[in-house]
């Protein structure tokens, strides 16, 4: 019996997402008595997924194809979980997540959940709560299959670190042949990845134009956060697409998300709804997103914002 979790990368590297992964996995294991099995498409250095709770770590040397290519890793992940008995396999949402889970599912005859956002709450049948409708609702689902493919909502469980055992082993890459080719990658250039970051600073029309997205910039560096954009400001080539978030751009599910001058078309609100706290700073009292937020400032983002960042600078000071 096994926890079998695929773990992204960034740079060759675990990312932060894979690493929450683990801390949810670790604790489906220790509740089943399974082992907790981490799987990584890299050569890189595993002290850290082991930091985290990994029994057993396969890396998967995928040298002659550097980029994701979902039919070799779902190949790739089905054979490891026929060879270790998984009984779960957890992904993340990203879009990673989203395009290998039910791939993997069909492959090994699995029940596909997606968007789980706690732990199980039984595990025979395996009962878990889920969101849904772009994060309006809840549903508790159960699955029948003797094996699982959980997607983890972001930031649903946090980063919790306990070491694992660390059995570090090789596994070769799947050859299978892909319909899918993969011509040009072109990756953003944010200092914190959206996906990743715990706080997201997020700027609409309400800037007025580029030249004052540096107040944007200067709270983002202020907090430690990403910085993000709603579609017109993408549209409208202030920012690139890369930041552009909501329901046709990158969803996100930070724990704090700060919108700065967007007056929350519903695309954009259903896009950030699964974030835990919303903070919105807009000087049109109507504007829609004081009806979706936690706290709302009414007032000049020109005005409000520099005096914020001047206050949170004092106070890390203090």
């Amino acid at each position: 019996m096994a926890v079998v979790i695929f773990i992204e990368t960034q740079n060759g590297k675990a990312s932060k997402t894979g690493l929450e992964l683990l801390s949810y996995g670790r604790s489906i294991a220790e509740a089943t008595s399974a082992s907790l099995i981490a799987v990584i498409f890299s050569d890189s250095d595993t002290q850290e997924l082991t930091d985290h709770g990994a029994d057993v770590i396969y890396t998967v040397d995928t040298a002659t194809d550097s980029n994701f290519n979902l039919e070799r890793y779902s190949a790739t992940l089905s054979e490891i979980c026929a060879l270790e008995k998984a009984t779960i396999v957890v992904v993340s949402s990203s879009s990673e997540g989203r395009y290998l889970g039910p791939s993997l599912a069909v492959k090994t005859g699995a029940t596909y959940l997606s968007n789980a956002v706690a732990l199980p709450t039984t595990y025979n049948p395996l009962t878990v709560k889920q969101s849904c409708f772009t994060n309006k609702g809840f549903a508790i689902s159960e699955s029948m299959s003797s094996c699982t493919v959980l997607s983890l909502s972001s930031n649903a469980f946090g980063i919790h670190p306990q070491p694992g055992r660390g059995e570090v082993k090789t596994y070769p890459y799947a050859s299978t042949k892909s319909k899918l080719e993969v011509t040009k990658v072109e990756h953003a250039q944010e200092s914190i990845s959206i996906a990743d970051a715990d706080i997201v600073v997020s700027g609409g029309r309400g800037l007025k134009g580029p030249e004052h997205w540096h107040l944007i910039e200067d709270l983002a560096s202020t907090l430690g956060a990403a910085t993000a954009c709603s579609k017109p400001v993408s549209d409208l080539g202030w920012r690139p697409h890369s930041e552009h978030v909501g329901q046709t751009g990158k969803p996100v599910a930070s724990n704090l998300y700060i919108a700065i001058g967007i007056s929350g078309a519903i695309q954009h609100l259903a896009g950030i709804n699964a974030s835990k706290v919303k903070v919105v700073i807009n000087n049109d009292p109507e504007a829609p997103f004081f009806k979706a937020a936690d706290y709302g400032i009414v007032g000049d983002a020109f005005e409000v914002v520099p005096r914020l960042i001047e206050k949170l600078k004092a106070l890390k000071k203090a």
